[in-house]
């Protein structure tokens, strides 16, 4: 395990899955509030994931250079992002426009159905 993730796995949870994965799930949150495409979530999860890197080196002596340990981290923080965007971004879709669109679960969002008209 220590091979892969490029430290031990106590550390790899306290630091990439509570500390980097909470500030994943802000960005994603802070990213869908501004209305920011999906594309920037990635870029800056590459930097969350060098951050992660940096930090698991400097303060705990892991492993730098680990590739793996570096892939792991960014795809579960982007992980992380990304269900924090996709949520806030449907919470933002439905509750800004009311008259276009309902929630279809928590993932998604639809079009309202058309309300039938009164002739007059």
């Amino acid at each position: 395990m220590v091979d892969v993730l490029g430290t031990s796995l106590p550390i790899f949870v306290a630091v990439t899955v509570f500390i980097m994965g909470g500030a994943a799930c802000l960005t994603g949150q802070a990213l869908a509030a501004t209305w920011r495409p999906l594309a920037h979530l990635f870029l800056y999860c590459f930097l969350l994931g060098l951050t992660d890197r940096f930090l698991v080196w400097s303060l705990f002596q892991g492993e730098l250079s680990s590739l793996s340990g570096f892939l792991v981290d960014t795809l579960l923080i982007t992980g992380f992002a990304f269900v924090a965007y996709r949520i806030t971004r449907v919470s933002k879709m439905v509750n800004q426009y009311p008259w276009l669109y309902e929630r279809n679960g928590l993932w998604r969002y639809r079009p309202k159905a058309a309300s039938p008209t009164v002739a007059d």
